[in-house]
């Protein structure tokens, strides 16, 4: 909600009380009015009106009807007004419950990227990784037949150039002697 948004709710929140407070001031007023009219009709039981004193009194309760029809189309337009602030202010309280809503939605989201992308990047990561492993494997596999190829390949030449038993080649015993260097004492 923005800083101008605030003031406008305030002004019409304050608008509103103080269309209430007039609304009542009339009503007490109208109440006034019609508790004197009820106890001048009362107190006189046997209240007649007379040609002359009725015109006179014609006259008063006239502007008096004229007074009340007015003081009615000014509580009937303040009311109006009032249900109109109060529709105007329901639907603020409404747009700003939806936009924290939102709010309090959208942060909870940034605040889950991170492991969101993490498992993501994870269940992207996992065929890759299982398709390195299976390369590794196979790789070790091919590099072991090629050993087994090679030493087979090896053992196949040599028993084909000596067409007898290959026996080891060792040096002989004094040219190890001579080879092996004396040992300083310490």
């Amino acid at each position: 909600m923005s800083q101008t948004d605030n003031p406008t709710i305030q002004s019409l929140s304050e608008e509103v009380s103080k269309l209430r407070q007039e609304l009542q001031l009339r009503d007490q007023l109208v109440q006034q009015l019609s508790c004197e009219l009820f106890r001048l009709v009362k107190g006189n039981n046997n209240f007649v009106p007379q040609i002359e004193a009725s015109a006179n009194n014609q006259a008063e309760v006239q502007a008096l009807q004229e007074q009340l029809e007015a003081v009615e189309q000014q509580v009937n337009f303040y009311q109006e007004q009032i249900t109109s602030r109060d529709t105007e202010i329901y639907q603020l309280r409404q747009t700003v419950q939806e936009l924290t809503d939102r709010t309090r939605m959208l942060e909870q989201v940034v605040q889950e990227l991170p492991q969101i992308y993490r498992h993501k990047f994870e269940e992207r990561m996992a065929p890759i990784r299982e398709k390195v492993a299976s390369l590794k494997k196979e790789n070790r596999q091919l590099q072991a037949e090629l050993q087994s190829v090679s030493y087979r390949l090896a053992l196949k030449t040599r028993t084909n150039n000596h067409s007898g038993i290959d026996l080891p080649n060792f040096p002989s015993p004094l040219s190890a002697e001579s080879n092996i260097s004396p040992v300083p004492n310490s």
